[in-house]
């Protein structure tokens, strides 16, 4: 069921989902500054490219206040607009009945680009 929920989540927009976040990322990657930044792109991207099946937790790696303030910055700097068009289009999937298994993987997007850094995704 995973498999084709992706496939039609590719076909109706994720792709276009996939390639906005790589072409940030690699923009952001220019930059020193913004290398952490375009790498939570990167695996925004790939959570984006296939959401069916893959759920997220915070990582046990002991990194202190830097992922906070890292999310922080992200928030500041863009990170509220991309969880914004993520409940935007999750509201908008919702609406409909068949809609409604892909308005709730924009839910799960959202919540991830909202606060990417210190979380790690897997497949379930």
């Amino acid at each position: 069921m995973n498999l084709i929920g992706n496939i039609i989540w590719i076909i109706f927009g994720g792709f276009l989902v996939f390639l906005e976040y790589i072409i940030g990322g690699i923009i952001l990657c220019l930059t020193i500054v913004g290398i952490p930044f375009g790498l939570q792109c990167f695996k925004l991207a790939f959570l984006a490219l296939a959401p069916f099946g893959m759920e997220f937790h915070q990582t046990q790696r002991p990194s202190g206040c830097l992922s906070t303030l890292l999310n922080i910055l992200w928030i500041i700097c863009g990170g509220i607009w991309i969880a914004l068009t993520h409940l935007f289009f999750g509201i908008l999937l919702c609406i409909t009945i068949i809609g409604i298994p892909f308005g709730m993987q924009h839910f799960k997007l959202m919540a991830l680009s909202f606060t990417p850094f210190g979380q790690e995704y897997r497949r379930s």
